[in-house]
């Protein structure tokens, strides 16, 4: 959906190429409460940052979490609508609020109907040589 993604600019009519790079903790990074989203546009960093309190929103709401995926797939739909919008392409970041990330997270299980339909986050490296620690989610 919005991992790798093309969208058009309004203001030139370029044609945007837009790549989900990472997820990263912003706390740590820059001492913010958020959680920033990389993507890649023609080859450019692109930052969006969302509050971290969203998800504690979210999970008010709905009793449901939002995962790093579909944080991507929220930085990802709000991103194509602010390009679609007329952005400042000489931006290097934008900030959603947390009405923003519902929002989009709205639109986004919309559109996906499910979200058990959203694809996984695709791992990189080999996986077989690490090893895990069986948690209540996820056994060995």
């Amino acid at each position: 959906m919005y991992e790798d993604f093309h969208v058009t600019d309004r203001w030139t009519g370029e044609d945007l190429h837009c790549t989900w790079k990472a997820n990263i903790v912003a706390i740590a990074t820059r001492h913010a409460d958020a959680v920033d989203i990389r993507f890649e546009v023609n080859g450019k960093p692109m930052w969006i940052a969302m509050p971290c309190n969203a998800w504690v929103e979210q999970k008010k709401r709905t009793g449901k979490v939002i995962t790093d995926y579909l944080a991507a797939q929220i930085a990802g739909h709000y991103l194509k609508a602010i390009v679609e919008e007329g952005y400042d392409a000489a931006r290097e970041m934008y900030t959603m609020s947390t009405e923003e990330v519902l929002e989009h997270l709205d639109a986004v299980l919309k559109e996906a109907n499910e979200t058990h339909s959203i694809p996984v986050l695709p791992i990189i490296g080999d996986i077989a040589s690490r090893s895990y620690v069986p948690t209540p989610n996820r056994q060995t």
